[in-house]
């Protein structure tokens, strides 16, 4: 069985320093059940279009934008890249 934990990326560490207090707590909550899945790609869609494969989990209205770093042996780290709003997160920026 593969040991699964999360890293986030500075941008994403800044989206949810962003957040209220509750919507943070909750998406980090959701972020370590996931984890705890045997697969936690169950939980998850693969976006499209995009060079690296990046998925996403749902949180209420907010989405968890992640990628997957495999290492060696049966640690599967899940990089956390972006969390925002639906309505914004999928936005190209400038």
């Amino acid at each position: 069985m593969a040991y699964f934990k999360a890293i986030y990326t500075n941008e994403a560490q800044a989206d949810l320093g962003r957040l209220e207090r509750v919507v943070r707590e909750r998406i980090v909550l959701k972020i370590n059940d996931i984890l705890k899945m045997e697969n936690p790609l169950f939980a998850a869609k693969k976006l499209k279009n995009l060079e690296i494969p990046h998925y996403r989990f749902r949180v209420g209205d907010y989405r968890v934008i992640f990628k997957i770093d495999r290492r060696t042996g049966e640690i599967v780290i899940l990089v956390i890249v972006k969390v925002e709003h639906r309505k914004d997160v999928y936005k190209q920026k400038a």
